[in-house]
């Protein structure tokens, strides 16, 4: 039974018997102010290529009232099951399907996602269709190489906005006090990206003004709960950027009608790239002071969706194992953008790229789920777990180095013709490869083989060899292939890479740039004869500039000096480089993670890129609660903490830096006197000058109170009166379940596990209150609650909501070798379908790595000086 999957061999069955003309879709959403189900009419037309062919057509509904083939009623009982409608005795040529159901509104972030906003009680929907969704909404031939045309009309509730792919056709005559909104139709575009999004939203407009009497509508969408935190100008300034640098480099014109961003509530993503209306999680309209970081963030998804209505809307993968392509893609040229844009407020962009999407990569690409970028997808539930670290950023990243390999203006002149060649039809990775090797002079064959069709991180490591004087007579940089983790498919290999070698000298106290050599390396060993004859400098760094994608490992002086000037380099790219570096020898425990927290306490301090600091922030606390030996965890810290305390009250009044350091005190304050000056900030009786303890900073504070048992539910409801919305809500739900007690364990686990009612957004709240890394003793008997539910919730809730589940309630910090085995014995014996394997074989890899740096961390202190 094929339940909601659909395999690739039925959808290139179904792609090579039909071609799909054009789809009228009606729907009746006057009833949501209440919710429950309402009434979806489709019309689709299309080819079949003979004559008495049988397919399908996708739809998930409570109830199928009629199915009209070329006007004959099917048996709905007979042809209905298992989320498609059976349609045979196709004619040759052309066929029409009419689908009248009751259709669901959701609230897991999937289909019609229907949510109440507590301030005005006012019901607001949105779409999200990617992967296979829209079926929930209309009937579907959910693949997106069936491309079509698509028209809407929708019945919605007195005062309501409706908003589609296409701007609403006035033809009809219908004024805009009318309930009834009918749409223009779309070009020929994948049912995945149509969108609805339907509400009382507040909404304000401007345009984009290009070249040759170009005008683009653009529209900016909230609640009005949110509308006196929305900064519309910033939004639009960043758009107009990204449709400037989009243009010139693709040589093609914006693609749709108008361009809507819709910020909406509790979306289980960042954003999603809907043709013309592109939805986006409301959480970046920030209620409260963000660190610019924040807004740098925030940015790249505005850019990275812009940058899909080319690459994935305008053309799209014929089939989801080249969806890396669509995100690795959008991803890059997000940040170029960023990066390169002229007026762009981020030329740092790469920084942050190294600092966090490729520590991504690295993490995803060392656990034995990993897979070539270019991913074998068999089927849909292949593709639900794979908008991962590969897909992204690894891929991401070996754009970058492809960029590098065959020049920026090459790069984007193959674009250039690919987007000419295939708009608004479907393409494979080949289509694309051939435009590159075209304007680029390169075969890409064995490049794309070693890079996209194997998984794997390699090592770079250089060997310097030098004379009595410090002159370098040899030097070459090593290759390693480091064997895949355990159950991982395939095997390790060694690839080309295109990096720059820096040359670093101390000047005045300042780690500045002297030289820079750039080269292709290939092999085991590539020798370096560009840099003999010069002196050592003070720090050799390997891919500097982060050309490519390789862990680096410094030489014995270089290391040195790094750990001793990590903070003095002039540039945040090599600093970021370093960073990471230090980070991923400790979660290999190459590093002790005593000594990575030395490590950042000596160079945080100078360190000016505030999305570093913010990360340093996350991995200390990580490595100590983590990766340290359990004897010494406390030592460590109530060290960190203390040093984030003397930040905070060193720090720049009113600075990103302060707001930073207040998060990360908050976080982890844990001494009486601690706790009680946190108490004393949120209630005001202590100040510090500059730091503004607002909405979202008071949850902050109060969260860590009641985590520890300082404060409880009188002060949660206290604070969620003073903060009665949504996002109070959720707040209030993580602080309930952050309470350290076993009755509050109890009723969380239960509202999650054992109800399940909980929409999307609470439910991920609730999650992060139940898991606290001081709550270990408390949290332990969950640890056979989990493998005791898992498989039932995986198979009876939505996919985002049990891979929240799967993941959130997995026993990560019991970090022991009983985990290892009760995860073991589970995986012998339930029979977890794959993707629900796959999920949990990643989790117990990360328990697997931290036993392993915490035997290092404890060697570590063992073999120092008067251990």
């Amino acid at each position: 039974m094929p339940g909601t999957n659909l395999t690739r061999e039925e959808a290139q069955r179904r792609a090579q018997l039909l071609t799909v003309d054009s789809y009228e879709v009606e729907l009746d959403l006057s009833g949501a102010q209440e919710g429950g189900t309402f009434r979806s009419v489709t019309t689709v037309r299309f080819e079949a290529a003979e004559a008495g062919a049988e397919t399908f057509i996708d739809l998930v509904a409570p109830a199928v009232h009629e199915a009209v083939l070329n006007g004959k009623a099917l048996d709905v009982a007979a042809v209905f099951r298992d989320s498609r409608i059976a349609l045979n005795h196709l004619a040759a040529g052309a066929n029409e399907l009419r689908v009248v159901a009751d259709c669901a509104y959701t609230n897991t972030g999937e289909g019609l996602h229907r949510f109440v906003d507590p301030v005005d009680q006012q019901a607001y929907l949105y779409t999200q269709f990617e992967v296979p969704d829209a079926r929930r909404v209309f009937a579907s031939f959910e693949q997106p190489d069936l491309k079509a045309t698509f028209r809407f009309t929708v019945t919605a509730p007195e005062g309501w906005t409706v908003v589609s792919n296409s701007p609403r056709d006035t033809s009809a005559g219908t004024g805009p006090d009318d309930r009834v909104w009918a749409f223009e139709p779309t070009p020929r575009i994948s049912s995945y990206i149509t969108a609805l999004i339907a509400g009382p939203y507040h909404a304000v407009h401007s345009s984009y003004e290009g070249k040759d009497g170009q005008s683009v509508p653009l529209g900016i969408y909230c609640r009005p709960s949110l509308a006196e935190f929305l900064d519309a100008d910033a939004i639009f300034d960043v758009t107009r950027q990204g449709f400037d640098w989009f243009q010139e480099k693709f040589a093609y014109d914006y693609p749709f009608a108008k361009y809507d961003q819709l910020f909406v509530p509790e979306f289980n993503a960042g954003a999603m790239e809907n043709a013309g209306a592109v939805t986006i999680r409301d959480q970046y309209v920030f209620r409260s002071k963000v660190t610019d970081a924040a807004y740098e963030v925030r940015a790249e998804t505005i850019l990275h969706e812009l940058a899909h209505m080319w690459f994935g809307d305008l053309v799209t993968m014929e089939w989801w194992n080249d969806l890396w392509l669509n995100e690795s893609f959008a991803t890059y040229t997000s940040i170029a953008c960023q990066a390169y844009a002229e007026g762009s407020k981020w030329p740092h962009a790469w920084t942050t790229f190294a600092n966090s999407m490729k520590t991504w990569a690295y993490r995803q690409d060392q656990l034995p789920s990993t897979h070539p970028i270019m991913a074998d997808i068999r089927d849909l539930d292949d593709v639900l777990v794979n908008f991962d670290g590969i897909t992204y950023a690894k891929g991401a990243s070996v754009l970058k180095q492809l960029v590098a390999y065959v020049g920026m203006d090459a790069f984007f002149k193959g674009v250039q013709g690919y987007f000419k060649a295939h708009a608004f039809g479907n393409t494979r990775l080949s289509d694309l490869l051939g435009f590159l090797e075209e304007t680029s002079g390169r075969d890409l064959t064995a490049w794309s083989k070693a890079w996209l069709e194997t998984a794997g991180i390699n090592v770079l490591r250089p060997e310097i060899e030098t004379d009595t004087q410090g002159v370098i007579t040899a030097f070459a940089v090593r290759q390693e292939a480091p064997a895949l983790p355990a159950g991982a498919k395939g095997e390790p290999v060694l690839r080309p890479h295109r990096i720059a070698i820096g040359l670093y000298e101390l000047r005045d106290g300042r780690l500045v740039r002297t030289d820079r050599v750039e080269l292709d390396i290939d092999g085991a060993l590539t020798e370096v004869p560009q840099l003999v004859g010069r002196a050592r400098p003070t720090v050799v760094l390997l891919n500097d500039d982060d050309l490519s994608y390789a862990k680096v490992r410094l030489d014995e002086v270089s290391l040195a000096n790094v750990t001793a000037h990590l903070g003095d380099f002039t540039e945040s790219l090599p600093r970021a480089l370093c960073w990471a570096s230090a980070w991923d020898m400790t979660r290999d425990g190459e590093l002790a993670a005593r000594d990575y927290l030395a490590l950042v306490l000596s160079g945080i301090g100078k360190e000016s890129d505030i999305g570093v600091v913010q990360s340093l922030h996350r991995q200390v606390k990580l490595a100590v609660d983590l990766y340290a030996d359990p004897a010494w965890r406390e030592e460590g810290l109530a060290a960190w903490t203390e040093a984030a305390l003397e930040h905070l009250r060193a720090a720049e009044p009113g600075s990103d830096h302060q707001l930073a350091w207040a998060r990360a005190f908050a976080a982890t304050a844990r001494t009486e006197g601690q706790l009680t000056y946190l108490s004393a900030l949120l209630d005001g009786a202590a100040e510090i000058e500059g730091l503004a303890v607002d909405t979202e900073l008071r949850w902050a504070f109060l969260e860590r109170l009641v985590a520890t048992g300082v404060a409880g539910e009188p002060a949660i409801a206290a604070e969620l009166e003073r903060d009665a919305t949504s996002a109070g809500e959720r707040h209030a739900a993580t602080a309930r379940a952050a309470r350290p007690t076993a009755e509050a364990k109890a009723g969380a686990w239960a509202s999650v596990v054992e109800s399940g009612d909980l929409p999307n957004a609470v439910q991920e709240a609730v999650i992060g209150g139940f898991v606290q890394t001081d709550q270990r003793e408390l949290l332990a008997p969950y640890t056979a609650k989990y493998f005791a539910a898992v498989k039932e919730v995986w198979e009876t809730r939505s996919h985002e909501i049990a891979q929240q589940i799967a993941v959130g309630l997995y026993p990560s910090l019991q970090v022991s070798q009983e985990t290892l085995d009760a995860t073991d014995a589970w995986l012998a014996s339930a029979e977890p379908n794959a993707a629900l394997r796959r999920l949990v074989s990643e989790s117990r890899a990360g328990v697997e790595r931290a036993l392993r740096a915490q035997a290092a961390d404890a060697a570590a202190a063992a073999a120092a000086p008067g251990a």
